[in-house]
């Protein structure tokens, strides 16, 4: 059941993402709510593998860092554009290492890999919150463009919190 869940949110996630402009903005949104329903009940399993005290330390952890950094992405004015084409580089090679270590099951390379993951989600969250911003200050009006753009937008920046938060409980969930 567990990994029907997982393809199950993998498929939303590429099919809002390839056919977000074929979508009304209903189905768009209703597919980011069913998404985000299935990725609380796939989460709920760290509850079996954390203790309380870890997931609300983590939480507020991630919380603050996303919060801190979604801040700096949208009021600075630096371009961000290309720290995030090598943060992709990054996401595809965590991605890749991850694989490997599902084979490896290093202790050692899996702490490496998550510390790895936070600096890559600490960056893709302001990247991808600059970007957003970009977008939206191109659109004349909150149109339906416009509000589809904001949805992409906040999928994209769930999964930058998603994944901060468990790559960092990966790294404070050791501490038992």
């Amino acid at each position: 059941m567990f990994w029907v869940l997982i393809i199950g949110e993998l498929a939303l996630v590429f099919g809002i993402s390839r056919w977000l402009n074929k979508l009304s903005l209903t189905m768009a949104t209703l597919l980011f709510i069913l998404y985000s329903a299935l990725n609380g009940v796939t989460l709920s399993v760290i509850f079996l593998a954390y203790s309380p005290m870890v997931i609300t330390k983590v939480f507020l952890i991630t919380a603050s860092t996303f919060g801190v950094m979604a801040a700096y992405g949208y009021f600075t004015k630096t371009d961000l554009s290309k720290m995030g084409k090598i943060l992709f580089m990054a996401l595809i090679g965590l991605i890749i290492a991850t694989l490997v270590n599902v084979f490896l099951r290093s202790p050692g390379f899996d702490l490496i890999i998550s510390y790895i993951g936070v600096l890559v989600f600490v960056g893709l969250t302001a990247w991808d919150t600059q970007k957003i911003k970009g977008m939206l200050a191109q659109c004349e009006d909150m149109d339906e463009d416009a509000q589809k753009i904001a949805l992409m937008g906040s999928l994209t920046l769930y999964l930058d919190f998603i994944n901060l938060f468990l790559y960092l409980l990966r790294i404070f969930g050791r501490e038992r």
